[in-house]
C-alpha cells in the first residue's frame, strides 16, 4: 500500500509566477494609492469619502486584496509544506489561513461596498 502524504508538492513554476503577477499587481496599486492621496485637495473626510466613493478605485483596491490574499495563501501554504511534518497538523494551518483569507475577504468586500 502506498502512502501519500499531503504535501502539495509540484507547484513551482505556477507558484513562482503566481507570486510576481501578485507582488507587481500590489506594487501598482499602491502607487496608485500614494498618487490618489497626494492629488487630495484636503486630508478630510469629505475628500477621503470622495475617493472611495469611485468604483473604479474599489474595483482596484478589490483587486489588490485578491492579490494580497493568493500571495498570501501561496507563501504560508510553502512555509507549512517546508517546516510542518506532521500531517495532520499542517491540513489544520491550511484550514486556518484558508477561513481566515476568506473571512478577511467578506470583511473587505462589506467595508468596500457597505453603507
Amino acid at each position: 500500500m502506498v502512502n501519500r502524504e499531503v504535501t502539495g508538492a509540484h507547484y513551482g513554476l505556477r507558484d513562482w509566477l503566481a507570486q510576481r503577477v501578485t507582488a507587481v499587481v500590489m506594487a501598482i496599486y499602491t502607487v496608485l494609492f500614494v498618487v490618489m492621496l497626494l492629488k487630495m485637495p484636503q486630508f478630510d473626510y469629505p475628500s477621503w469619502k470622495a475617493m472611495w466613493s469611485a468604483s473604479w478605485m474599489r474595483f482596484a483596491t478589490l483587486l489588490f486584496l485578491v492579490s494580497l490574499f493568493a500571495h498570501a495563501w501561496i507563501g504560508m501554504r510553502n512555509i507549512f509544506m517546508d517546516y510542518i511534518k506532521h500531517t495532520g497538523l499542517r491540513v489544520a494551518l491550511y484550514a486556518l489561513v484558508i477561513l481566515s483569507l476568506v473571512a478577511y475577504g467578506a470583511w473587505a468586500v462589506q467595508i468596500l461596498w457597505g453603507r
